[in-house]
């Protein structure tokens, strides 16, 4: 049995563009990945609305993602694989940051995870990182976005980067999903879809032995 922790932001939690509720749990891309890989693996969905990095929010309290990440971490050791998906939300117009600085605050959260020893026998666990997909048209959210679409489209050089200097498993989710037309930000149950199926995929590449 392998056992899988999913740390992400509203994206992970599921936030559904067109309800402002959220996606049932077999909707979401979490679901879809338990789905996908059957009863060998477990997949703990820690999705948080607005988490960010590294960076405290004067507004949105307690959303620290590099806080909240090694209590969660050892509270579900051991694990075998840790799927980080961050970034979003760092790009709102009140924290001023750039693509590289996201990134960086990406490279702090794997030290963490590398650091953690909530791996099997007290090792780190493995590192799926997903650089979350470009922010799209802005609706309701476009005051909160000031200038993070073109920031967004920066993202995945970056992240890209920070995995293999950090050693670890990488996707770039652009390539695969799109955010909603309705908010700019968040995924529809398709788009869920094709996340949950390609990190399932990636998953099973990670966990699949390479031949001799």
């Amino acid at each position: 049995m392998k056992t899988i922790v999913c740390f992400g932001d509203s994206n992970t939690w599921g936030w559904n563009p067109a309800t402002k509720e959220r996606h049932a749990r077999s909707a979401r891309w979490t679901g879809v990945l338990q789905d996908s890989l059957g009863p060998d693996f477990t997949v703990i969905e820690e999705g948080l609305c607005s988490r960010t990095t590294v960076w405290e929010d004067p507004i949105e309290r307690h959303r620290n993602g590099s806080a909240q990440l090694l209590p969660c971490l050892e509270s579900h050791h051991p694990l075998d694989l840790v799927v980080l998906m961050l970034g979003t939300n760092d790009l709102k117009n009140r924290f001023s940051v750039s693509a590289y600085d996201v990134a960086n605050g990406i490279a702090h959260l794997l030290r963490i995870i590398r650091n953690s020893e909530c791996g099997p026998a007290g090792r780190a666990p493995a590192v799926l990182l997903l650089c979350p997909p470009p922010i799209g048209k802005l609706g309701e959210w476009k005051d909160a976005f000031i200038g993070a679409e073109a920031k967004s489209c920066q993202l995945a050089p970056h992240y890209a980067t920070v995995a293999r200097q950090s050693a670890c498993h990488f996707l770039d989710t652009g390539k695969i999903i799109v955010s909603s037309d309705l908010d700019g930000v968040h995924l529809e149950a398709s788009e869920h879809k094709k996340l949950g199926e390609a990190v399932a995929a990636a998953v099973r590449q990670i966990f699949t032995p390479a031949a001799d």
